[in-house]
């Protein structure tokens, strides 16, 4: 499973694709996530080794103080006790004991009286209070072998001349009678010599003897619970206790001390740092544990939203793609009203715009070719025609027939302007030139029985105009609007801004409401009959070169006459010969 994560995490960084949008949001979202994830780590392990280490040093140092505590009060009772047993041997009414067996009956009462007192002080916790006396004899409870108390070092160490307390420290009970090295119980031991020349047992020794199981088991449980070792000694250096284990101490130990107010004994608790600091070592542990397993988690919801939001943006680059290998039919799906969403929708009124545009094109082109079409259908062989009525008019001048004559100069510079197909628009000059050829045939035709007002500055004569645009509206007024030719024909061309404005107006006949709506309709092309044909093929022209906007606007009021109406971009041409907008 891992290996098939990682195989998908590696094939798009090697192949380039860490530039995508679902890569960077990726890292974007782990940044995101891993920088306060991280920094709330660091600190709440800080904040947490911070207070576990200062309570567990807090908690070393109390229990130092508990040991402390525990060993004054054994010590201050045995010291007591020591200085009780001390005033009883200075009274002077106690100066006839004797450091021997007693032999009256007044020494045998003197002693039970001494050791009635030492009974009397002994507390639960005293295995024994003796005096023993230079001569090897000694008070107490009869369960002392003097002999063996030169097993407890301490006792065999201590000087002769020494006059003050001395304090023997911990050591097995082996002296008693019967008692052996193995099954002897821990005791504390003090020794104090009597040395007061005006007491009684002069140069005798007070010892005092305290059951230590109860303070030794303290010490284990401090060791145990602390895993601190543990070291007592006295001013001298003499160790009074240490803990069995074997310990190198080091600068970095963590050193707990307490000083023994009552004879001075330190206290000494070390600690290795590894040991002390090995809880916080556990929280870095555990926090880094989560921290990686919170990374990987945030990795792989990271991966997630980011593979579900940009796979709207990868279906809209694949849409966009097929649009651009034409297939307009495609359309994204929009699933909300979001951002993308609103792309979506964009994107298929573009699309949809585009299919419009394209169609509307085609459209253009196929009425443009069927145009083309029906102007190649109209060329017939100029050269043809034209030396057939030129021969027709030089027989007409032969014969006389000037009427017939002048039309057919006139058809052929008309015919001659319509077959010119060399260019699409010419000058408004040219196409009134033509105008003016097709009247004069109609008025060899008619006679002067129509009028004709032309209203043009002669400096938009220069502006173009579709081919063979006006003659076929002239070419209406005297076959559907004039009956024998009889009519009054207006044509104004104007200037409006960037515009040309024509008018052509007659009062002829009119159009119906009902043929009017017909006439521009581009499905009635493929009508039967001519009316209208013309002035359909005029509004396409228009459409074709300068835009659907623009074309004929047809007015007519049956039996008052028609009004048409024109108006496009001004239009010159340039000294090369090619068209240049105004």
């Amino acid at each position: 499973m891992m290996n098939h994560v990682l195989k998908k995490l590696k094939l798009p960084l090697l192949s380039g694709s860490y530039r995508s949008i679902r890569t960077k949001l990726l890292f974007c979202f782990l940044i995101v996530t891993i920088i306060p994830l991280l920094s709330l780590g660091a600190l709440s392990y800080y904040q947490s080794a911070k207070v576990i280490n200062s309570q567990f040093g807090k908690y070393g140092d109390n229990a130092v103080a508990q040991l402390e505590q525990q060993m004054s009060s054994y010590l201050n009772r045995m010291n007591q006790t020591t200085e009780t047993i001390y005033s009883y041997l200075l009274d002077p009414a106690r100066v006839d004991l004797s450091d021997h067996v007693p032999t009256t009956y007044k020494d045998i009462m003197d002693k039970n009286d001494f050791e009635a007192l030492l009974k009397a002080l002994k507390s639960d916790r005293t295995i024994g209070i003796y005096i023993v006396t230079s001569s090897g004899y000694y008070y107490g409870e009869n369960n002392l072998d003097v002999s063996k108390l030169s097993l407890i070092p301490a006792w065999q160490a201590m000087n002769t001349s020494f006059g003050g307390k001395y304090w023997l420290g911990f050591y097995s009970q082996n002296h008693a009678m019967g008692e052996t090295m193995e099954n002897g119980i821990s005791l504390l031991g003090l020794a104090v010599p009597v040395n007061s020349p005006y007491g009684a047992l002069r140069g005798s020794k007070i010892l005092i003897e305290e059951n230590a199981e109860d303070l030794l088991h303290m010490f284990q449980l401090f060791e145990n619970d602390t895993k601190a070792h543990l070291k007592i000694d006295d001013p001298q250096g003499r160790i009074i206790y240490e803990t069995a284990t074997a310990f190198q101490p080091k600068e970095s130990d963590i050193l707990w001390t307490k000083t023994l107010a009552v004879n001075g004994w330190s206290i000494e608790a070390r600690l290795p740092a590894a040991s002390f600091y090995r809880s916080s070592d556990i929280i870095r542990s555990n926090t880094v544990i989560v921290a990686f397993g919170s990374c990987l988690l945030a990795f792989g919801l990271a991966y997630l939203f980011s593979s579900r939001f940009t796979a709207r943006i990868r279906r809209l680059k694949d849409a966009m793609q097929k649009v651009s290998f034409g297939k307009l039919h495609t359309r994204t799906q929009v699933e909300s009203h979001d951002e993308l969403g609103i792309l979506d929708t964009s994107f298929n009124n573009m699309v949809s715009g585009i299919q419009s545009l394209i169609g509307e094109v085609e459209r253009s082109e196929r009425l443009k070719k069927e145009a083309d079409l029906k102007a190649f259908h109209y060329q017939i062989n100029p050269h043809l025609l034209f030396n057939t009525l030129n021969s027709i008019q030089w027989k007409a001048r032969l014969q006389g027939a000037e009427d017939i004559r002048q039309m057919l100069y006139h058809l052929t510079m008309v015919l001659e302007g319509n077959l010119d197909i060399s260019q699409e628009l010419i000058s408004m000059e040219r196409e009134l030139r033509m105008i003016d050829h097709f009247l004069k045939i109609q008025e060899v035709r008619y006679g002067s029985t129509f009028e004709y007002e032309l209203e043009c500055d002669e400096q938009l004569k220069r502006y173009l105009i579709p081919r063979m645009t006006l003659q076929p509206l002239f070419e209406n007024i005297f076959f559907h609007g004039f009956e024998d030719g009889k009519g009054v024909i207006r044509l104004t061309v104007q200037e409006k801004g960037n515009h040309l404005l024509l008018k052509l107006s007659d009062n002829g006949a009119g159009i119906s409401p009902d043929k009017l709506k017909l006439l521009l309709l581009p499905n009635m092309t493929n009508r039967k009959g001519r009316g209208g044909l013309g002035v359909q093929n005029a509004d396409q022209k228009f459409k074709l070169h300068f835009g659907l906007q623009y074309g004929l606007t047809i007015q007519s009021i049956q039996g008052e006459g028609t009004t048409i109406i024109i108006e496009w971009p001004k239009k010159e041409d340039n000294l090369h010969g090619s068209n240049q907008d105004d």
